[in-house]
C-alpha cells in the first residue's frame, strides 16, 4: 500500500514538473472609440465625411492572442504565437475581420543563440516604426498613415507582416538585437506554377539598440512584386521572372529626457520597376519610382497619469510616366490618460494635406481607411475612446 502511495506521489510530481516546463499566455487589446473625419472631395464635389464608432481600434489594433513556450532541455525552447484581429463595433470577430484575420501566427525554436520561427510574422520595419513614433504608431499616427498610403512595407501596418516566412532574431547583447526575415513568394500566376520562385518574395534586415534612454533602429527591406496586367492603362503585362526589386531603408531613434521624450525617423523607397508597375496596398494608389518620409515628434508626461504626444511628418514622391511629383504632410496630437496599467482614455486629432501628385493620405481609422483622403486636397480626423489591454 505504501509503495502505491509513493508511486502516485512520484507520478504527481513528474506531472507537475512537465506542466511547469510549458505555459500558454492569453493576451489582447480591446480599443473602441468615436471618430469624426472630414475632407474635401475635390473641386465641385463637396465634402467627404465619416462619423461613427471605430471597432478595429483607434490607438491600438484590437486583437486576441495566444503565445507560449515549452522547455525542451539544454536551454532549447519551442515557442509559438497565434494572434488574430477583432472588430468590436459590429457582428464580426476572429476569421471575419476583412483583410487582417491573422496578425501573426508562427512556431519556432529559441535558444541561447536566438530564435528561428516559421509562419506569418513581423518584418523588422514593423517594430522599428513602432519604437520611434510619438503617437504610438497607431492608426492616428503620422508616419503610419504616410507610409501605408505610399505603399511602403516599412510601416506599423499589415504590409510589414510577411506571409510564408522564416525569421531569425538574436538575443539581446549589451543592448543590441539583430533580426532577419525571408518571405517566400509562392506565386501561381494565371493558375499555373510558372512564376519565378523569387516573384512576390520579400526579405528584411534590422538592427535595434535599446539601452537606458536611447533607442535606435536601422532597417533594410526589399520585395520582388509582380502585377499582371500592368495597372497603367495600355501598359504591358509583366512576364513572370522579369520584375525588379523595390528597396526600402529606415533610420529612426528616440531619447528619453524624462521630462520630455523626442523622436525622429527618415526612410526611403526605390522602385526599380519604374512607376505604376506595382499597385500599392491602398486602392487607387501605386508605388512611386521613389519616395522619402521623415517625421519628428515629442511626448510629455502631464498630470501624473497622462501623456501628450505631438508629431509632424512629410511624404515626398518622385513619379514618372508624365505623373507630377507631389508631397503630403501632416501633423497630429494625442492625449492619453491612464486609469490603470491596463486601461486608458484618449483623445487625438490629425490633419493631412496632399498635393495632386501624391497619395490620398488620410487617418486610417476613418471609414476603414478609405473615402476621406483625396489627392490634391486636405482632411482632418478627431477620435476619442477607451483602450484596455490584457
Amino acid at each position: 500500500m505504501n509503495k502505491k502511495v509513493i508511486a502516485l506521489a512520484i507520478a504527481g510530481l513528474a506531472s507537475g514538473a512537465a506542466l511547469a516546463q510549458s505555459n500558454v499566455t492569453v493576451y489582447g487589446v480591446a480599443d473602441v472609440g468615436y471618430v469624426y473625419s472630414s475632407g474635401s472631395a475635390g473641386p465641385g464635389l463637396g465634402t467627404n465625411k465619416f462619423s461613427g464608432i471605430a471597432g478595429g481600434g483607434v490607438t491600438a489594433g484590437n486583437r486576441l492572442g495566444f503565445k507560449g513556450e515549452e522547455a525542451l532541455g539544454n536551454g532549447l525552447k519551442a515557442v509559438f504565437t497565434l494572434e488574430y484581429g477583432l472588430q468590436l463595433d459590429d457582428n464580426s470577430g476572429i476569421g471575419n475581420t476583412g483583410g487582417l484575420n491573422a496578425r501573426q501566427q508562427f512556431v519556432g525554436l529559441a535558444s541561447n543563440y536566438g530564435t528561428v520561427a516559421l509562419g506569418r510574422q513581423y518584418a523588422p520595419g514593423f517594430n522599428a516604426t513602432a519604437n520611434n513614433d510619438a503617437l504610438e504608431a497607431t492608426d492616428m499616427g503620422i508616419q503610419s498613415s504616410l507610409s501605408v498610403y505610399a505603399g511602403n512595407t516599412i510601416t506599423p501596418n499589415s504590409p510589414a507582416r510577411y506571409n510564408n516566412s522564416i525569421s531569425y532574431t538574436s538575443n539581446n547583447l549589451s543592448g543590441f538585437t539583430v533580426s532577419a526575415i525571408y518571405g517566400f513568394g509562392e506565386s501561381r500566376i494565371g493558375g499555373l506554377n510558372n512564376a519565378s520562385v523569387y516573384d512576390n518574395s520579400q526579405y528584411g534586415l534590422g538592427l535595434n539598440y535599446a539601452n537606458g534612454p536611447i533607442n535606435f533602429d536601422a532597417v533594410w527591406q526589399s520585395q520582388i512584386s509582380v502585377a499582371i496586367p500592368n495597372p497603367i492603362p495600355g501598359g504591358p503585362a509583366k512576364v513572370p521572372g522579369t520584375s525588379e526589386s523595390i528597396n526600402e531603408w529606415y533610420l529612426g531613434g528616440s531619447y528619453d529626457f524624462k521630462v520630455v521624450k523626442v523622436y525622429a525617423s527618415y526612410q526611403g523607397l526605390d522602385n526599380n520597376n519604374r512607376t505604376g508597375t506595382v499597385p500599392a496596398p491602398v486602392p487607387g494608389t501605386f508605388v512611386a519610382d521613389k519616395n522619402d518620409i521623415w517625421t519628428v515628434g515629442v511626448t510629455v508626461p502631464v498630470f501624473t497619469a497622462g501623456t501628450i504626444g505631438l508629431s509632424y511628418g512629410q511624404l515626398s514622391t518622385d513619379n514618372s510616366n508624365n505623373v507630377p511629383n507631389g508631397d503630403s504632410w501632416g501633423w497630429g496630437a494625442m492625449y492619453t490618460h491612464n486609469l490603470s496599467k491596463r486601461t486608458a482614455l484618449y483623445a487625438a486629432y490629425t490633419y493631412f494635406d496632399n498635393d495632386r501628385g501624391s497619395a490620398p493620405v488620410q487617418t486610417q481609422v476613418a471609414n476603414n481607411g478609405l473615402g476621406i483622403g483625396v489627392a490634391g486636397e486636405n482632411n482632418y480626423t478627431f477620435g476619442t475612446g477607451i483602450r484596455h489591454s490584457f
